[in-house]
C-alpha cells in the first residue's frame, strides 16, 4: 500500500464543479488501495475577500487574529471537499492544522514548519479514511492558530510527505508542469520533465510562481519529490528532485 500527498491549489478548487473534479482525482487513488491525504488550498479569491474584510474593520490588520480569520478559507474547501467525497462514497474527514498536529514558530503571516504531533493523521488513515488538511496553515506551542505565508498549502503538502513519509507528493495547479518561463505569456516556453531542487529554487525566486521557494527549500532538506500536474489536463507533468 503506497502513500499519497495531494495538493489542489485555489484554481483547482474555485467552484463546486472544480472540487468535484479534485475530489475524483482523490477517491480514484483510494479506490485503488492507497492510503490518501488531501491538501487544499482556500478556494480562489477566498484569502484576497476575507482580507479585504478585515481592512474594512482595521487597515493596518496583522498578527493572531488576521491568522485566525485567514485560516477560515482553507478549512472551509477542505470541509466542502469531505463532502463531496462522501457524496461519492468514499469515507474522508477535514483536520484544520492544529487538528491535523502541524506545529509551527510562534510567527504570524509567515510561519515555519517545525514538527507533526498528535496521530491524528495515521489513526484517521487507519480507519481508511481519506485524510484532507487545510493548506497554509498550523498551530504553535502557544496553541495559537499561525499562517505559513505565500504558498503556504505547498509548503503544508511537502512536510506531511516528509513527516509522513509518503510515496509521492503531488501538487495539483493550473499550469502543466514546471517551465523555463511564464507559458501563458510565452508560446515558446520549455517544459521540463524533471528539474532539480536547486534549479527550482532559482526559478522560484527570480519570480516563477508554480511553487514558492520556501516550499522547495523544505522538500530539498528532506528529499521529497514533488510532481508538479495540471489539474485540469491529463498531461505529464514535472518532477522537482535531487
Amino acid at each position: 500500500m503506497a502513500r499519497y500527498v495531494l495538493k489542489f491549489g485555489g484554481s483547482s478548487v474555485a467552484d463546486a464543479a472544480k472540487l468535484y473534479a479534485a475530489a475524483r482525482k482523490l477517491a480514484a487513488e483510494h479506490r485503488a488501495g492507497h492510503e490518501v491525504i488531501g491538501v487544499l488550498s482556500a478556494q480562489g479569491g477566498t484569502t484576497d475577500a476575507l482580507l479585504a474584510k478585515a481592512r474594512e474593520i482595521d487597515p493596518d490588520c496583522c498578527g493572531r487574529e488576521l491568522d485566525a480569520l485567514l485560516s477560515t478559507g482553507e478549512i472551509c474547501s477542505v470541509s466542502l471537499c469531505a463532502l463531496a467525497l462522501r457524496r461519492l462514497g468514499v469515507p474522508a474527514v477535514s483536520l484544520c492544522g492544529w487538528q491535523a498536529g502541524l506545529v509551527t514558530e510562534s510567527v504570524h503571516g509567515g510561519a515555519r514548519v517545525l514538527r507533526l504531533e498528535g496521530g491524528r493523521i495515521e489513526r484517521e488513515l487507519r480507519a481508511n479514511n481519506i485524510v484532507l488538511v487545510a493548506g497554509f496553515q498550523g498551530i504553535d506551542d502557544a496553541g495559537d492558530i499561525t499562517t505559513l505565508g505565500r504558498g503556504g498549502s505547498d509548503t503544508t503538502a511537502v512536510a506531511l510527505s516528509a513527516f509522513l513519509h509518503a510515496d509521492r507528493c503531488r501538487i495539483y495547479t493550473d499550469v502543466d508542469g514546471v517551465y523555463n518561463k511564464d507559458p501563458r505569456r510565452y508560446p515558446d516556453a520549455v517544459k521540463y520533465d524533471t528539474i532539480s531542487y536547486d534549479e527550482m529554487l532559482t526559478l522560484a525566486r527570480s519570480g516563477a510562481r508554480v511553487l514558492h521557494d520556501r516550499c522547495v527549500e523544505l522538500a530539498k532538506r528532506y528529499g521529497v519529490e514533488i510532481e508538479v500536474l495540471s489539474s485540469f489536463r491529463p498531461l505529464p507533468g514535472t518532477v522537482v528532485r535531487r
